[in-house]
């Protein structure tokens, strides 16, 4: 078994042991968080680069049809 970020300590007391839970819940809520922010700001990236990557491609069309109508 992989070791757990969060070591577990055996409590006999239920309140504590839902204290763990929670504890364990709420890192896995940030941790998924903050993967979500970083796909957001990839994907901001690429397209942006997509972006440019067409207008270039648009650029080169006109240009050459600008050419051939010469």
């Amino acid at each position: 078994m992989p070791p757990c970020a969060y070591p577990t300590i055996m409590v006999s007391n239920p309140a504590d042991r839902i204290e763990q839970a929670l504890a364990r819940i709420e890192a896995a809520g940030a941790a998924k968080s903050y993967a979500l922010d970083r796909l957001g700001q990839r994907h901001a990236r690429l397209r942006a680069r997509i972006e440019d990557a067409v207008a270039s491609l648009d650029t080169l069309i006109a240009r050459e049809t600008a050419e051939g109508e010469d």
